[in-house]
């Protein structure tokens, strides 16, 4: 099975993740037959000569340049389109990916044909991937993973790989800061989508203190509630779960970072 990789970068990153994360790619016991690289708005010199860099060494990446900054959403919905296969993996410019991730992918799809999401557990780290703080584990099975998308996000978005055509179908990506992948595995999931998630951590994700401080403050509560909102809209949602939801995020997200991140530890990972 042919697939493509999908990336999107903005001028905030850091160039020695991307590097970390570029070199996992092509580190594949599967490697991907194209790479798309979306550059969101303009970037530091640094990171363009980074992937000047790999563009000159490795055929198999395109890079596609927006403009301007324009979140990940609409870098994503982009990117989809100029991705050539209908098997798209995800990856994240800071996360780094394990050499058999791909082809342990791609088998559960030739193990099953009707799949159009496939998911992993991700190991978190801080520094360096040999300093694994925590494993985030999400459920493995169709049922399990409908279920407990109506509370938490099922999918870990860096680790996935989806079937284009199914996305296309549901509408792409969509502009919905900080939930852009919740979005649309919900949506997903109510056209009749079939995910699954391997039982294993296929990818080293990237942490740092300041991932809990993005992951609290008013206007991280208030896009949440507005996903809430959504997904009560959408009647994905009970009245009951959509009140329950909002509840236990507006204590979550408006308590300060040391606590969140002990609240979060204790609830989300599993050591």
């Amino acid at each position: 099975m042919m697939f493509s990789v999908l990336l999107s970068i903005y001028y905030k990153e850091n160039p020695d993740y991307l590097k970390q994360s570029l070199d996992s790619l092509f580190q594949q016991t599967l490697l991907a037959d194209e790479i798309i690289l979306m550059k969101d708005g303009p970037l530091t010199s640094e990171l363009d000569s980074i992937i000047d860099d790999y563009r000159n060494k490795y055929k198999t990446i395109t890079v596609i340049s927006l403009k301007e900054n324009e979140g990940l959403g609409i870098a994503l919905n982009e990117g989809l389109n100029h991705c050539s296969h209908n098997l798209v993996a995800r990856m994240d410019t800071d996360d780094i990916a394990k050499p058999s991730r791909f082809e342990k992918q791609i088998q559960q799809f030739e193990l099953d044909p009707e799949l159009d999401v496939v998911g992993s557990w991700v190991d978190e780290f801080v520094d360096s991937k040999e300093n694994i703080v925590s494993k985030r584990k999400v459920p493995e099975n169709h049922r399990e993973i409908y279920s407990f998308a109506k509370k938490r996000n099922p999918i870990n978005h860096p680790s996935v790989m989806f079937k284009k055509d199914a996305v296309l179908k549901t509408g792409n990506y969509q502009h919905f800061p900080l939930f852009e992948d919740y979005y649309l595995w919900a949506r997903m999931l109510m056209s009749g989508c079939k995910f699954y998630n391997i039982q294993e951590s296929l990818l080293y994700f990237r942490t740092t203190p300041q991932t809990f401080e993005r992951r609290g403050g008013v206007e991280y509560l208030k896009n949440e509630i507005k996903l809430q909102k959504t997904f009560y809209k959408l009647k994905f949602i009970s009245l009951y779960t959509y009140l329950m939801n909002v509840f236990i995020r507006i204590i979550v997200r408006l308590l300060p970072n040391k606590p969140r991140a002990a609240l979060y530890g204790a609830l989300v990972r599993n050591k």
